[in-house]
């Protein structure tokens, strides 16, 4: 197995008197697609967001390839250079094109120059299928359209490491395949992945590993075959046979 990009190490999260992640020990390796599934609630979307410290951690060790990315001495926003992250909403910004969304990055952070950066930008959409959509507003596309413009922003910074969470969850049900189909794209090039998502067919078809959370916990991980066929804990058990 690669080095690994992604460590947590005994992580602990609260929010107020809430434990939300229970020293959660759980390892990303570099090109392995990690797809976290588990009931609502179960800390899944928190994993994702302490890990380009969107939330603190209140105890253990979050490592970006090697590097802690807690304490005093950690640079955000280097890290979220390196940590490139989708999210259930687009977050887009309604006032800019699609590709004037994907090149303000690298333009305002990285210090791009635009018309460069603007380049960039119709090459990355132009890999996720909206080659021609780049001069559209935000307003102009479908939600599946809008969310694919988010991934190309994601990908505009050259991160090591894209975390995907619910990014299909908000989207009428035709639009989730387009969406998906990049994400396999991105797994096929070798992008490293820790995806938080209800579709079990991309789980089972594109994970390289399952990991099942319930309360706070990771609770069983295994490769989709094995644990789709064969779950070893009765919280697996259970989880599967409610999708069933």
């Amino acid at each position: 197995m690669s080095r690994a990009l992604v460590e947590y190490e005994r992580v602990d999260k609260y929010f107020g008197e809430t434990h939300v992640l229970k020293e959660v020990d759980l390892s990303v390796a570099n090109r392995e697609v990690v797809v976290v599934v588990g009931p609502s609630g179960s800390g899944k979307s928190t994993l994702l967001r302490c890990a380009n410290r969107l939330e603190e951690i209140q105890g253990g060790e979050i490592r970006i390839d090697g590097e802690p990315i807690s304490g005093p001495d950690a640079n955000v926003n280097e890290l979220r250079q390196q940590v490139g992250m989708v999210f259930q909403s687009f977050n887009l910004f309604p006032h800019m094109t699609a590709a004037g969304n994907v090149a303000v990055g690298p333009h305002k952070v990285k210090g791009v120059p635009e018309t460069e950066a603007r380049r960039q930008a119709r090459d990355l959409l132009d890999r996720v299928g909206l080659d021609a959509q780049a001069d559209s507003y935000p307003d102009e596309l479908s939600g599946g359209q809008q969310q694919r413009v988010a991934i190309a922003r994601a990908l505009a910074m050259d991160p090591q490491v894209m975390l995907f969470d619910e990014v299909t969850s908000a989207l009428d049900p035709e639009l989730v395949g387009e969406v998906l189909d990049v994400m396999g794209d991105l797994a096929t090039e070798g992008m490293t992945m820790l995806v938080v998502t209800h579709e079990m067919g991309f789980a089972r078809e594109v994970g390289d590993r399952i990991v099942l959370m319930s309360d706070g916990r990771v609770v069983e991980q295994a490769p989709p075959e094995a644990f789709f066929e064969s779950p070893q804990t009765e919280r697996g058990k259970r989880f599967l046979s409610r999708l069933l």
